[in-house]
């Protein structure tokens, strides 16, 4: 039984200047990253590569619209090095153009042309919370299906995963929170997975550490001390994504996928919606078995004594940082909830075996109905 895989090395760095001296950025090294970024960090160091901009494809997150416009600028050129610094937009993107022959995005989706992986990939994360640089999976909007896919096989897998804490103080508070609270919800999803194990436990429950207690000290000391702790965050991002890179994640991902493909909600924001209310759902179901274990350590880190309203408690703490809303604040139709549920049952399999406890038709339709 394999308990743990991680695939790319892990570096760190404390400058981008120190990653770019040691990994030889130039001629024949794809970079995809953002301009501003760029402006800051790279532009002044003359490296001999060819960069592209992803916000010159569009706004938001990847849609399979803007990464086919990009694998056409691209095509036919001999890149020995796909190097994405950014976030999960960036990344997800990114890991798509190391496949050979790749110039549709639905048809990599669906896993209709062969997945062979032709060139090196190296993931440098500017947000402290999708993990994706640790991770084989790549998501998408797909314009035509009205939601999110994921595609998930080792060829995605990066080389190199290279973490530089000051890129991510470049991240505005409200994408710093909501990043975050993303790679908190990674945590707790693998903790309870039905594929976890005593290896992935120990960078579920480190990322839980190092995230919340960020967190309550934020709240203490004010928003800007984040910036002093912004290393802890990145590594709490990048050890939960390697927790749920080999447990993968369940039912409050899986129901955020029709809100975010729909109503361009961010990710860490449309995940959070449906937290607290997926994770009473499963204490309801089954209060005695993981997800015990789970509470007693929520409690711990957020140093309450009751573990009965664990859950009503932690959304104290994460409300003072993102603010739960009514579905229908987003745009979302009432007769839409029995749509999203269908969208979720008929197209979230990937995900919803890996729910704590399975949930029925019914159930994913009472939660949307609540949070409506």
């Amino acid at each position: 039984m394999k308990l743990l895989q991680v695939k790319p090395q892990i570096h760190k760095f404390n400058h981008f200047k120190d990653f770019a001296e040691f990994f030889t950025i130039a001629a024949g090294d794809f970079v995809l990253t953002n301009e501003f970024l760029y402006n800051s960090y790279m532009k002044g160091l003359n490296l001999n590569a060819d960069f592209m901009f992803r916000e010159k494809y569009g706004k938001g997150e990847p849609s399979d619209e803007m990464i086919d416009a990009i694998m056409r600028d691209i095509g036919g050129r001999d890149y020995r090095r796909i190097i994405a610094i950014g976030g999960g937009s960036v990344i997800d993107i990114a890991k798509l153009l190391v496949i050979k022959d790749a110039t549709n995005a639905l048809a990599l989706f669906e896993k209709k042309i062969p997945l062979i992986k032709e060139r090196e990939l190296i993931i440098v994360p500017t947000t402290c919370g999708t993990g994706s640089e640790v991770t084989n999976i790549s998501i998408a909007e797909i314009k035509s299906k009205h939601t999110k896919m994921g595609l998930g096989v080792d060829e995605l897998y990066p080389d190199y995963a290279v973490l530089i804490p000051e890129l991510v103080k470049e991240l505005p508070y409200k994408f710093f929170v909501t990043s975050s609270i993303d790679a908190l919800i990674h945590a707790v999803e693998s903790y309870v997975s039905p594929r976890s194990n005593s290896s992935t436990e120990l960078f579920s429950v480190k990322a839980m550490e190092l995230i919340l207690k960020g967190y309550m000290d934020i709240l203490d000391k004010g928003s800007e001390y984040r910036l002093e702790i912004i290393e802890d965050f990145l590594i709490g991002s990048n050890f939960a994504g390697i927790a749920f890179g080999n447990t993968g994640v369940g039912a409050v991902h899986a129901l955020s996928y029709p809100l975010g493909g729909n109503y361009h909600v961010p990710h860490g924001e449309a995940n959070y919606q449906f937290f607290i209310e997926v994770f009473k759902t499963y204490n309801k179901k089954n209060p005695n078995g993981k997800i015990k274990e789970l509470n007693d350590i929520l409690a711990g880190i957020l140093r309450i004594s009751d573990t009965a309203t664990i859950y009503d408690e932690l959304s104290k703490v994460l409300d003072k940082l993102l603010a739960k809303k009514p579905l229908k604040e987003y745009g979302m139709k009432e007769e839409e909830v029995e749509i999203f549920t269908d969208g979720v049952i008929e197209g979230q399999q990937r995900l919803l075996v890996n729910n704590y406890v399975p949930l029925s038709r019914n159930e994913i339709r009472d939660i949307f109905k609540a949070l409506y």
